[in-house]
């Protein structure tokens, strides 16, 4: 490992834990309704915007209200989306000439914007309007993730209060959250984008001259202004086809790490908030660090299986007629101004949380890097994860753990004062395994199913794993694709997409029900049966129980993907 790659990954460790407490400390401000350095400024607006929609910001909702406020706003969110990408070839700010999506295409764009998974079976540049990208996938940027950090709120409030109903409101939640975080943060990258080159206008395109005299057409378009949320929101969806490897979107090294560094920022900075609100903040170091160290351990895996390369291509030295690792590491389907550990950190931060993008192919990648992205979301998106949805999900795992730890030690299962019980428990269960039984059921059909191989490019366990990880990055609300499958037909647009509504509301709603059952109980006071959960045994504890339950869900058909061609490629054979 080079020195600058050292200071990559110590740069954005770094700024991370710094900027960790300042956001966090603000976000809990903004949600707690206390004042904030941007009230002046903001809370006017905010006020406006609860008297034009009639909304009562000092009324608070029992968990059924509040689930059916997320389900009624996403329901309309995708109608008028779908109806925008159906109709965008009669709608202004179209000066490609672009025609209107598909039914089952704008079916899938809209419900994979809606859920923050943000997945593209089209070229942007090639199927969207100007219109449509500003008005209506950017917006639904903004919108998708407001949605995740209001529901992860209303789950500490659970948390937090006793012997009450009442979790907070959803309207306030959601409008604090892209109004007070959200969008002044992507104002800032976005302005510092367009300044680094990301391109920024309402021009069709530019004709440019290469140096052979031949003309070529380079599609523009308002880039700069969807980077930032696309990044800061872990959204993921790029305006290019090619996502951040387009320079268009992402120029340079610099450009590159602000915008994985974005990506992490909020669902870090939401650790510090949680601490804040539960006041015990080693309880939020705690859900910091264990994500910290999976993070790590992505990144040491997948960047030493990319920096030894394909030994197939391997370079034979001086005086021998082998060596096991490839020259310069393995380079295909990567930018060289990025390099390796650009490439591999961009690429985890992005797996690890729900943004999807990606600036190199993960279908170039080594078979263990490449296994290591699709692992990475199969854990359930809890390293950080997506805004808000990150932190939801990793305390469900710490429900669990602090269960299991209970039954280990005869200890009663209790967490921040609320007692554990069996509803608590099977609502996680089902969340969970809704979510894991989804993604190999829908692998299942789709590799038995003719119209499901039909898209497939590579054979063997490399074919496998494409068609895997279009489900687990749906049901992940991921977003990213491995590559080399064909995802704009019938069948998988539609089943991808009923496959994201899964990942998403099958997770929202069972976790506003844990909150509604947390929320009525008493807090009891800590005794001697009480289990610890801010040490270093329970950060252990927590990433056993997340490691645990993927691994036996996911192992066998990872053995007969990811890993068996990992040895197939050192036996010499190449899918």
């Amino acid at each position: 490992m080079s020195w600058i790659d050292i200071v990559q990954v110590v740069v954005l460790v770094g700024l991370l834990a710094l900027l960790t407490k300042p956001l966090g400390v603000y976000m809990a401000h903004v949600f707690q309704g206390e004042r904030t350095f941007a009230d002046p400024v903001i809370k006017p607006v905010e006020h406006l915007i609860y008297r034009l929609t009639r909304v009562d910001e000092t009324g608070e909702m029992a968990w059924t209200s509040y689930a059916l406020a997320m389900l009624a706003f996403s329901l309309m969110g995708f109608l008028i989306l779908y109806a925008q990408l159906r109709l965008q070839g009669y709608l202004p700010l179209n000066p490609r000439g672009i025609a209107g999506m598909s039914p089952d295409l704008a079916f899938n764009t809209a419900v994979s914007f809606l859920t923050n998974t943000n997945w593209q079976n089209y070229a942007g540049e090639a199927a969207v309007t100007n219109l449509s990208q500003m008005a209506g996938l950017t917006i639904q940027n903004f919108l998708s993730a407001a949605v995740g950090l209001a529901v992860a709120v209303a789950f500490v409030r659970a948390l937090v209060r006793k012997e009450t109903k009442e979790l907070g409101n959803f309207w306030v939640d959601v409008t604090r959250s892209w109004l007070y975080i959200l969008l002044p943060i992507s104002i800032i990258g976005g302005v510092f984008f367009a300044s680094q080159g990301v391109v920024q206008t309402l021009s069709a395109s530019t004709t440019v001259h290469t140096i052979e005299g031949a003309s070529q057409l380079i599609p523009l378009g308002p880039v700069a202004s969807q980077e930032a949320i696309k990044e800061l929101g872990t959204n993921g969806g790029g305006f290019f086809n090619a996502n951040s490897a387009h320079p268009f979107e992402n120029p340079n090294p610099l450009t590159n790490f602000v915008e994985l560094f974005l990506v992490l920022l909020v669902p870090a900075a939401g650790t510090y908030m949680f601490g804040r609100m539960v006041g015990d903040q080693r309880q939020g170091w705690v859900l910091f660090i264990a994500m910290l160290l999976l993070f790590l351990a992505s990144v040491g895996v997948s960047y030493s299986s990319e920096r030894a390369g394909n030994p197939n291509l391997a370079k034979a030295g001086a005086f021998t007629t082998a060596t096991t690792t490839q020259d310069g590491g393995n380079q295909e389907g990567k930018e060289i101004r990025f390099g390796t550990m650009g490439s591999v950190l961009f690429n985890t931060s992005t797996t690890v949380t729900s943004a999807g993008a990606v600036n190199s192919m993960i279908d170039s990648f080594t078979p263990l890097a490449g296994g290591m992205a699709m692992l990475n979301i199969m854990l359930g998106e809890v390293i950080f994860g997506g805004v808000g949805a990150g932190l939801f999900t990793i305390l469900i795992f710490v429900i669990l753990a602090v269960f299991i730890a209970g039954l280990m030690v005869g200890r009663t299962p209790e967490y921040l004062g609320k007692k554990i019980g069996a509803k608590e428990m099977k609502l996680s269960m089902l969340a969970i395994l809704a979510m894991n039984a989804t993604t190999l059921g829908m692998a299942a059909i789709s590799i038995a199913l003719p119209s499901g191989l039909a898209g497939v490019l590579n054979s063997g366990p490399h074919g496998l794993s494409e068609i895997l990880y279009y489900f687990v990055s749906a049901i992940g609300s991921n977003g990213s694709a491995f590559g080399g499958l064909t995802g704009n037909t019938l069948f998988y647009n539609s089943i991808g997409a009923v496959t994201m509504l899964i990942g998403r509301y099958f997770l929202l709603v069972p976790v506003l029900a844990i909150a509604g059952s947390l929320v009525v109980k008493k807090q009891v006071p800590e005794s001697a049966g009480t289990f610890p959960t801010t040490g270093p045994l329970f950060v252990g504890l927590l990433i056993g129980v997340i490691v645990i339950i993927a691994g036996l869900t996911y192992f066998p058909v990872l053995a007969v993907g990811s890993i068996v061609e990992h040895f197939l490629m050192h036996a010499g054979q190449l899918f």
